[in-house]
């Protein structure tokens, strides 16, 4: 019988920038109230999931939402700068509406998803594949028929989420986008025969009554 390993892909909970309609990035912005009360509700439903290893971006706001699944299943966080959202250079902090109208150019080309655009001061998407697929592969080979939760950030979460399904093994790339809601967790089971099972995307069941 194969050995399945599962990967739980989990964006953090809201953030000051979030709830601000900030371009977060690479900034070190913290949880907001609501964002710590999704991170709780999280770790109540991972205290049941039997995992076996915790990963997280090494940025505040995934660090403090992976914290209480830490502490309710007394998992150590190994963090990891791999897993940290697209740097957006120029735009980091600005709203999404200041954004547009300073730097019009480079918000259009996130917009439209452009793979291979590299924003000024910052990433592009095929970037953070490079450096994002590289570390998963690597903790999946280490945690072999494991169960492991990463912690991390909505753009960062659809290239590993499309990584896993095979979906940017093409030179030429299509604009494809997988939204993560704040603490919405996508699960996947992969088997060592190369089979992959899609078990959820963008799971939310577990914040309803926040």
């Amino acid at each position: 019988m194969p050995l399945v390993t599962n990967v739980l892909l989990i964006r953090h909970g809201q953030s000051k920038g979030n709830a601000e309609r900030r371009f977060g990035g690479h900034t070190a912005t913290p949880l907001s109230s609501r964002g710590r009360k999704q991170a709780e509700a999280t770790a109540r439903t991972l205290k049941s999931e039997s995992l076996t290893a915790i990963y997280s971006s090494d940025l505040a706001r995934a660090m403090e939402t992976a914290r209480p699944a830490a502490n309710l299943t007394r998992l150590p966080i190994n963090g990891t700068s791999a897993f940290r959202e697209r740097g957006v250079g120029v735009l980091e902090g600005l709203t999404f509406e200041d954004a547009a109208q300073q730097h019009p150019e480079q918000y259009a080309a996130l917009l439209r998803r452009d793979f291979e655009h590299v924003l000024t001061g910052g990433e592009s998407y095929r970037q953070l594949l490079d450096r994002a697929w590289q570390k998963l592969d690597e903790i999946i080979a280490q945690n072999r028929g494991g169960k492991i939760a990463v912690f991390s950030h909505t753009g960062t979460i659809c290239i590993l989420a499309l990584h896993l399904m095979g979906a940017l093994d093409s030179p030429e790339l299509k604009p494809v986008w997988i939204s993560s809601a704040n603490c919405g967790i996508t699960r996947f089971e992969l088997r060592d025969d190369g089979f992959v099972r899609v078990l959820n995307i963008n799971d939310v069941s577990h914040l309803s009554g926040l």
